[in-house]
């Protein structure tokens, strides 16, 4: 049976997929998260899948480690690639890349997942995008009909979104910005550490969206998880 929440108004011009896939697998022997093989193809390509399904319609990917195999072996049509150079400082570099990136585009908000997290599915980005949607007009999250902001005061909404999943009540990925925070999420962002001092000092600001029943964030960080993938 179909998800609810895949039902749900999705808001999908107005969030932009925002996948941070350049690492280049330290604890993995030097093998970029992007390129290792998840049912039968590369891994980034199942995590695209993923925030299209969930939908997103835009999908910006942040690249670094051998982003030029990356683009050569990964098929990737219609989404917006972006080069991260300074890759090797941490994940807080790939999220203002990414967040640069979507400057003067029509998105109102992103949703940003991580490549090595392929236990979240497209269910967990749809409950994401339906609590967006509910935010930003007021209407219950199993509404049948798209979303469009009709006043000024449903875009000021939209635009100060902070949406994250959460397993069991914590917090986790995906997350979801809107535009209004994307200044200072990047200004936040260092080393490894993300968004999560962004999220931690906004903490009273930030909707959880529980997703425990749908998904597994588990990330595959070493040797060991390896056996996950299929």
């Amino acid at each position: 049976m179909r998800s609810a929440y895949l039902n749900a108004p999705r808001a999908t011009g107005q969030v932009a997929g925002l996948l941070l896939a350049a690492g280049g697998g330290r604890r993995l022997g030097g093998r970029p998260k992007a390129l290792l093989t998840h049912r039968g193809r590369p891994l980034v390509e199942h995590a695209v899948r993923t925030l299209r399904a969930g939908g997103c319609e835009r999908v910006h990917v942040v690249l670094g480690a051998r982003a030029d195999e990356v683009r050569a072996r990964a098929e990737l049509p219609d989404c917006v690639l972006v080069d991260n150079p300074d890759w090797e400082r941490g994940m807080g570099s790939s999220l203002r890349a990414g967040l640069a990136s979507l400057a003067g585009t029509e998105a109102r908000a992103a949703l940003v997942l991580l490549v090595d997290q392929p236990g979240i599915g497209p269910q967990a980005v749809a409950r994401l995008l339906a609590a967006y949607a509910a935010r930003g007009t007021g209407r219950p999250q199993d509404a049948r009909t798209p979303w469009t902001a009709r006043d000024p005061r449903e875009g000021r909404e939209a635009r100060n979104s902070l949406i994250s999943a959460a397993y069991a009540g914590v917090r986790g990925h995906p997350v979801l910005f809107g535009a209004a925070h994307w200044a200072g999420v990047a200004a936040a962002a260092t080393g490894d550490q993300g968004a999560r001092a962004y999220l931690r000092d906004h903490s009273d600001a930030v909707a959880l969206v529980e997703c425990g029943d749908v998904a597994e964030a588990y990330d595959i960080d070493t040797e060991e998880d390896l056996s996950r993938l299929g």
